[in-house]
């Protein structure tokens, strides 16, 4: 930038200086109001400031001229929707997602994983969880003033997590005057309803400016019955639902003594009208019974944000300017799944002989549905955010060199609040001894020793839902003594300090050596604390631990910008550039990256780069200190009979428990009929300090024409590769049991633990460098510009993004390593391309999008339901059944106008045509049987932009 221009100076603006400048604001404008000076730009991926640094790597622009022309609300949405974004991390549809993360919205560049994609603010680090991922909803879409994607390795500039991009949100500065912002919409269902206000004020004067923008946002839930997809939760057309579950709202048992409740439990119901205490009045469960746990659950969290940002800059003198940015967020999610699907088996709570709700007098086991209290999550996240900079310039023997000194401290605290898992402890009182009183009422305890009613409520488990009677669960009293409301708290501290110098050392025959030189000094707290309630694992939620740790660092960089050539034949320009980091962690010690690239112009108007760069992730504090947590995984037993590669009956399964006839067992301890499949158990996952950085190359090369016969077209065609090794991954079940009883290691048989029936009951297991993997691809760009027309202005911009590979290291059935090819699964795109196409005529804009995504791939279900188009499909040996879809496109379409009182309105539509994609049995980034990344209906909106 030019810092001899106040109107483009970094600066800090305390609150005093603010009031002082404010008379000079309004006659100040034409002093401030000058141009940017070209040769002294910084952009992101490099320290070096110059013109011509941009080029040099493959970086995508998206102005706010670009994203108003959008119909996305926020930051995450419109970087999702770039052709490099991969799968949403923890997308709205993950209704069933839980943890720290889940509320947040997140960028996940190449499919490498969100928190493998480094996001800034400012050139700033933005405020991440215990598990390094950050939160683009902290950032207002109002202050945004740019976006810059550089789709390249970066560590050598930036540091850990740089390995496959960096996205720098840049904010408005200098801002003169105001402009209000109104945004509703709503899907073409009447549902999710969206609505976004927001304010930008701001002032300059000779010395300093202030800019204010204040912005609240809503976004209404969309629940999974209202959607033809997920409604039912069908599985296929010949296949029943895993959410149409045997265990149901009305409540089952098995009648101790008419059956073999333990090994044949035959599961009955109460006859509608029916007596309860009647034995007689019940009937064996029909399919038609089961419960459909979609008609509770959001398919689409609920959201609201409101945010705070500042912008302050003042110039103490010519050469040294203050900055500093204040951001205060607060986010608020909401999200539901049904009612938990509770199984007294599974927790000792049969319902007691000596009940007065037991029809027989003896322990009764049942399963119901806890339909009357669905389970709820809001989630809360406020981010305090302070980065102060000090920068300036000076000139020495004619060179000039630019400086900066600068802080940030970033402080997120999340509060989720759950309701909806019974309480163990209470479910035992409820389910005990209890007896009518002289009032007629059900009293916990016996008459000759009671219980008062304030201190224990029975509980009546086989009455159906909807049934009012003594011990409903639609009673209140009953609910609040049963249900807790579960509050786990979390903050995250960011503390940097930063210093830099750049210049150039000498003039060279083709131009400057320029440098940029600097050290920062980063300290990383985090603590994530679950209810003491889910920590003590006496609830039917999932067990989980406190995560608390910290970590801090020292790193030093050095960058060279080294012109070869200049103005010769064949030679507009070559130049190398060069870039090495030194990075000092005090939980693993040091790590060096570096990464060089070259530019070279043969003639005007044509440009060839190339990079290669080393990359690393660094241990997250969850990674390395990260409490147990439990969950219901889905995997394959190789001692079940109907495993692929079963070993069933060898040795290492029978000394188990598992006799050779054993048939892997799912939820509610039923036999599995489709494999993978999901445990009835939790099983424990956990940290490990002792995990390494992961580490990557990334190489790209590519070219930008613009030829200069086409006026205003620009072409661009990169070619990047990466490669990632140890990579941190969860160890996996099916690791695990393939280690343990196909390769015969006992050692990994330890943490198994199998019941008497023979299915896995639990298993503990953790984190480590286990993973390994490559991608490949292109992204092609085509943006022209045609020449005014007497019809109007057209413009085209086309953005393609092609995937050749992208593999996994892995195991197969017998345990051997195998690379894994993904490209074609959903989120992993052979093809991503937008083609948009813009139209203005005078004060009247049409702007066009289509968004292309190509088919996609997933196991077969069932080789007999009609839809596994390619049943004999064979993958590293192994038989390995696919199902293919067709591509899928969806249509934007958005038309504008300026009216003469300095406003714009706005009406678009998002899938303008109400494109439907695929069903998806394998759920893909959802909990649904359809992509979590596509649009979910027709969207419609209204914007209107005042300024003033």
């Amino acid at each position: 930038m030019n810092f001899r221009n106040p109107a483009v100076r970094l600066g800090l603006l305390p609150a005093g200086i603010a009031l002082a400048l404010t008379p000079a604001f309004a006659s100040a404008q034409e002093a401030a109001s000058g141009t940017t000076d070209l040769d002294r730009i910084s952009v992101t991926g490099s320290r070096i400031r110059g013109a011509n640094m941009e080029t040099q790597q493959p970086i995508l622009t998206m102005t706010r001229e670009t994203l108003e022309k959008q119909g996305f609300s926020s930051v995450a949405d419109v970087l999702n929707n770039l052709t490099s974004a991969g799968s949403p991390a923890i997308s709205r549809s993950e209704s069933l997602a839980s943890g720290e993360n889940v509320g947040g919205y997140y960028v996940d560049i190449r499919n490498l994983g969100a928190e493998r994609t480094l996001v800034l603010m400012n050139g700033k680090r933005l405020g991440a969880t215990t598990s390094g991922l950050q939160d683009l909803s902290q950032i207002p879409m109002s202050a945004v003033e740019r976006i810059e994607i550089l789709k390249d390795g970066a560590s050598s500039i930036y540091g850990s997590d740089a390995i496959a991009g960096v996205v720098n949100v840049i904010t408005r500065k200098n801002f003169d005057g105001g402009e209000a912002n109104v945004y509703v919409g709503q899907y073409g269902n009447g549902d999710g309803d969206s609505e976004q206000y927001s304010m930008t004020l701001g002032a300059r004067g000779e010395r300093g400016s202030l800019t204010l923008s204040a912005e609240y946002s809503k976004q209404d839930p969309v629940w999974a019955k209202d959607r033809w997809y997920s409604r039912d939760g069908s599985l296929g057309p010949n296949s029943t639902s895993a959410n149409w579950s045997p265990i149901s709202q009305n409540g089952s048992w098995c009648n101790p003594t008419l059956y073999d409740c333990e090994d044949s439990p035959v599961w009955q119901t109460l006859n509608p009208g029916g007596d309860p205490t009647n034995p007689n009045d019940y009937h064996t469960m029909t399919r038609d019974e089961y419960s459909n746990s979609n008609e509770q659950m959001t398919l689409l969290t609920g959201v609201k944000r409101k945010s705070v940002y500042i912008n302050g800059t003042y110039d103490f003198t010519d050469s040294i300017s203050l900055n500093t940015d204040l951001l205060y967020n607060e986010r608020q999610t909401f999200q539901q799944i049904a009612g938990y699907p509770y199984q007294s088996g599974s927790f000792g709570t049969p319902l007691s002989a000596d009940s007065a709700f037991n029809p027989v007098g003896q322990d009764a086991d049942f399963r119901r549905r806890l339909w009357e209290v669905p389970r709820t999550t809001e989630s809360q996240l406020k981010t305090l955010r302070f980065a102060p900079t000090i920068s300036g310039y000076f000139d020495v023997a004619g060179k000039t060199f630019d400086w900066d000194v600068g802080a940030l401290w970033n402080r997120n605290e999340s509060i989720k609040t759950n309701r909806g898992d019974m309480s163990l402890i209470a479910a035992q009182q409820a389910l005990g001894p209890s007896f009518i009183n002289a009032n007629g009422v059900a009293q916990c305890g016996t008459a000759a020793d009671p219980i008062a009613l304030g201190d224990c409520r029975p509980w009546n488990p086989l009455l159906p839902y909807g049934v009012d009677g003594q011990g409903s669960l639609a009673d209140k009293d009953l609910q609040d003594f049963l249900f807790p409301t579960y509050t786990t708290r979390g903050v995250t501290k960011t503390t940097s300090f930063t210093a830099n110098l750049a210049g150039s050392i000498v003039t060279l025959p083709a131009g400057d050596l320029g440098f940029a030189m600097g050290v920062e000094h980063r300290k990383e707290e985090g603590s994530y604390v679950p209810d003491a309630f889910a920590q003590s694992g006496q609830s039917t939620g999932l067990g989980q631990k406190p995560t608390r740790g910290e970590y801090d660092l020292n790193e030093v960089y050095l960058e060279l910008n080294v012109p070869l050539l200049a103005d010769v034949p064949f030679a507009k320009e070559l130049t190398f550039n060069a870039a090495t980091r030194y990075s000092d962690y005090s939980n693993f010690g040091g790590t060096t990256n570096s990464k060089f690239g070259l530019t070279w112009r043969p003639v005007e108007g044509l440009l060839v780069r190339a990079t290669r760069a080393e990359g690393f992730r660094a241990p997250t504090i969850n990674d390395l200190y990260g409490g147990l947590s439990s969950s219901f995984e889905s995997y394959i037993d190789p001692c079940g009979v109907t495993a692929p590669g079963s070993v069933a009956g060898n040795a290492a399964c029978v000394a188990a428990g598992a006799p050779a006839n054993y048939v892997q067992l799912g939820q509610g301890n039923v036999p599995c009929s489709t494999l993978p499949c999901q445990s009835g158990d939790q099983f424990i996952s956990g940290a490990n300090p002792n995990l390494k950085p992961e580490t990557s190359k990334s190489t790209t090369a590519g070219i930008v024409w613009s030829p200069q016969w086409v006026q205003g077209l620009d072409l661009s065609l990169d070619w990047y590769k990466y490669q990632i090794s140890d990579m941190i991954i969860a160890d996996s079940v099916d690791r695990i049991l393939r280690d343990c009883y196909v390769l015969g290691n006992a050692s990994r048989c330890e943490s198994v633990v199998r019941a008497s029936d023979g299915h896995i009951s639990a298993i503990t297991y953790g984190t480590a460098n286990l993973g390994k993997m490559e991608t490949e691809g292109y992204d092609l760009g085509v943006k022209y510009r045609l020449p005014e027309l007497a019809i109007g202005q057209f413009s085209i911009d086309w953005q393609t993004s092609y995937t050749a590979k992208y593999d996994e290291a892995g195991q197969n059935s017998a345990g051997d390593a195998i690379t894994i090819g993904r490209v074609g699964e959903a989120g992993l795109f052979r093809v991503r391309s937008n083609l948009g196409v813009n139209w203005q005529y005078g004060d009247f804009g049409v702007n066009y999008t289509a968004r292309y995504y190509s088919g996609m791939k997933e196991n077969c279900i069932s080789l007999a339901d009609g839809w596994c188009d390619a049943p004999n499909h064979y993958s590293n040996g192994e038989s390995d059944p696919l199902r293919h879809t067709g591509s899928n496109t969806f249509h934007d379409l958005q038309v504008s106008y300026k009216a003469p009182w300095d406003a714009t309105i706005a009406l678009g539509a998002n899938n303008v045509f109400d494109h439907k994609g695929p069903l998806m049995y394998s759920a893909p980034n959802s909990a649904f049987a359809y992509y979590g990344g596509f649009d979910v209906g027709r969207f419609l909106y209204m914007k209107y932009t005042q300024r003033f």
